[in-house]
Parts: structure tokens; sequence; C-alpha cells
């Protein structure tokens, strides 16, 4: 499926699309609000793997219905250093089923429901996420893009020990 097109100001106000980041990875996130605790952690843990983004060909891009003068204190703030568009009239956040009924502190609300969405460099959608919970997301996002990027094979385990071959004896003991 491709993904649905967008036009909105970024936290300078410049009017951004997603065919800007064309032929790259984009992580389009949406979020309820700046500096709340659950959306200033996820963009904190965004801007922590950032390294790691890049070496992905990745750009993250943040969506919430905060203004532009709200999203470049939140940039400033927490040292960012991503795109953050305000999607005030949450047009944009409709049209990608980020918004409607969610459960928060035990009573249903209409809300923006925390979600990430994954767009390969071809503009098609590889990944949804909807309902994200904060702790470890944005590392499954980037083992989605690295398993991805590798023909759709899981990648090894970077914490994982070497597999050793096994010996002539070993092998020769097994056939036995």
């Amino acid at each position: 499926m491709k993904a649905k097109p967008l036009s909105l100001p970024d936290q300078n106000g410049k009017q951004r699309t997603l065919s800007e980041f064309a032929g790259k990875y984009v992580v389009l996130y949406f979020y309820p609000k700046d500096f709340t605790s659950g959306c200033t952690t996820e963009a904190c843990d965004f801007r922590d793997a950032s390294a790691a983004l890049r070496k992905l060909d990745a750009v993250v891009v943040g969506i919430s219905k905060d203004t532009v003068a709200s999203h470049a204190k939140f940039d400033a703030k927490h040292t960012l250093g991503f795109t953050l568009l305000s999607d005030t009239d949450l047009e944009v956040t409709k049209r990608y089923g980020a918004f409607g009924t969610k459960n928060m502190y035990g009573k249903t609300v209409e809300g923006v429901k925390r979600s990430t969405f994954l767009i390969g460099p071809d503009g098609t959608v590889i990944k949804e996420w909807v309902g994200v919970k904060v702790p470890g997301h944005v590392a499954a996002v980037v083992a989605e893009i690295e398993r991805h990027r590798s023909g759709g094979q899981q990648p090894p385990d970077p914490g994982a020990a070497p597999q050793k071959k096994p010996s002539k004896r070993a092998a020769a003991v097994k056939k036995t």
C-alpha cells in the first residue's frame, strides 16, 4: 500500500511533504502531545537512535496536533533534531487511522492513537504499529528496517555469542 500523501508545516514553519524523503526509509510516527511523559520519552528514544537510523538511510518524522510554536519549543528543549509536523486539524492523523477510540486511565476517549508507519524508499508502507507502547518501540522499528534491508531475513543478534563451527571430532561423534 502506498503511503498517503501529506503536506504540513514543520517546527520551523516550513511546509513539508513525504515526497521530499523519496529514496529513504521514513519512520512516520503520530503522538498525542508535546511535553507529556510518554511522548517525550518516545521522541527522546528516536533522538537517541538517530545515528543507527541514519546508517540505515532512515529519517524520523513526528506528527501531533500541537502548533508549530509548541513543536519548536519541544525540539529545542530536547534537542530532537528531526522533523516534527503540526496537524492541528488532525486531518492527516485521521487519514492514517491514528485517531479514534482509545482507553486512557480506564476511560474510553477519542484521541490520537500512538502509531508508527514505516515507509520504504519506494513510498510503500512496510509496517504499521498502532497503539504503540513506548518501551522497546524504537528498537523494534530499527530491527524492522534492518530486516527489510536484508531482504526479509532476520539480521543476526549483535548481542548473541558468535556461532562456532563444530570440530571434526564433534561432527564424528554426532554421526555415531
